[in-house]
């Protein structure tokens, strides 16, 4: 068969499936229609639809365009069925019931954005970098009835260099997600319809990748500083991660601040001043110290004692937090109500880091 004679659905809705259908349509294959989510209400009052970036990309290229609510409605299936697809192509969509994956001759196949089975879920390229992986990748499979278990096609690697943020790994994996979507209808083409698979194979030590919310996004200043370094690197630009700028004085109250950088200095925050609760503190070194006697501290004079986590420092126009471990650079930050800048900006307006903790 011919890749003009071969009907295909296409099924997506973020930027990141553009990518494969853009890649379909520019070398001559022959999608038939496309399926995408309903307009997302937009605004103060939602009274603007907003059409997915696949819509935008059907309807500038006279692709008829599907937008089910529900997967199952009879009206959406007698649709689907009037455009006689041979094949099937998911990226980034939703759960497909097995009256929809299974209605083409050849199936339906999905381009995941990891190398299943790790990092099943909604956010694999996230949670790849938020886990500091040095190598991720995309995967071709056929849907079956679970999320992202079917049998694997195909697959790609990518490395992922120690500063890429997501938006990085995010653009990396969108175009080669697009050339493994073509390698695989071309392997569909060349089997007739019998592309070879494998089915996966669990293990416990895979990770999973759940949806993000805003929850998942704040940074937590106890863990070491390379897991934030790459918790930060796994949500920027979007969604972003978040803490608290938080007074020391009880009575000021604390402002949300988004981080979208730091760098790694390998710098111990151990042998500082151990910052005690007390309320009455001074500036030593960089660091907060109480003037109440610390008992604890006195007590374990074997150990080495720690800046408190959180705690903020200044230095030659650049910012530093402590963290479990190291102090840790903030490059990029977005204080509330105001644009994303660097910290070296921030600093012009704001002279007493020692002042707040971050949480």
């Amino acid at each position: 068969m011919e890749k003009k004679n071969l009907r295909i659905v296409f099924m997506g809705t973020p930027e990141f499936a553009v990518g494969s259908l853009q890649r379909l349509v520019e070398n001559g294959y022959n999608v038939v229609a496309v399926v995408t989510q309903p307009d997302k209400p937009v605004g103060r009052h939602a009274s603007v639809l907003r059409p997915s970036p696949v819509k935008e990309y059907a309807l500038a290229h006279g692709l008829p365009v599907l937008q089910p609510l529900k997967m199952k409605d009879e009206h959406f299936l007698e649709q689907l069925r009037s455009y006689h697809a041979d094949l099937q192509v998911v990226v980034a969509f939703r759960m497909l019931p097995e009256v929809v994956w299974a209605m083409p001759r050849f199936g339906t196949f999905n381009v995941h954005a990891a190398l299943l089975p790790d990092y099943r879920g909604a956010a694999p390229i996230n949670w790849a970098v938020i886990n500091g992986e040095t190598l991720t990748g995309v995967t071709t499979f056929f849907l079956d009835h679970d999320i992202d278990t079917g049998r694997i096609i195909a697959q790609r690697q990518f490395p992922i260099p120690d500063d890429a943020d997501v938006e990085y790994v995010y653009d990396a994996l969108m175009q080669l997600g697009a050339q493994l979507c073509t390698d695989t209808v071309d392997l569909v083409l060349s089997t007739d319809g019998n592309a070879p698979s494998q089915p996966q194979q669990d293990s416990d030590a895979h990770h999973a990748a759940p949806k993000i919310f805003k929850e998942t996004c704040a940074i937590d200043f106890t863990l070491p500083a390379k897991r934030i370094y790459d918790f930060v690197r796994g949500l920027s630009p979007v969604p972003g991660a978040w803490c608290m700028l938080t007074p020391r004085d009880a009575n000021a109250p604390a402002q949300v601040l988004k981080i979208y950088k730091t760098a790694k200095t390998h710098e111990s925050t151990a042998g500082g001043a151990l910052v005690s609760s007390a309320p009455d503190y001074k500036a030593a070194g960089g660091a907060l110290v109480s003037s109440a006697p610390d008992h604890k501290a006195a007590n374990t004079h074997d150990q080495p004692t720690r800046v408190e986590v959180g705690t903020l420092k200044a230095e030659n126009r650049r910012l530093f937090v402590a963290t479990a471990d190291e102090w840790l650079e903030i490059v990029e930050l977005q204080p509330a109500g105001k644009k994303r800048m660097a910290a070296r900006d921030y600093l012009n307006g704001f002279h007493h880091p020692e002042h707040f903790l971050l949480k």
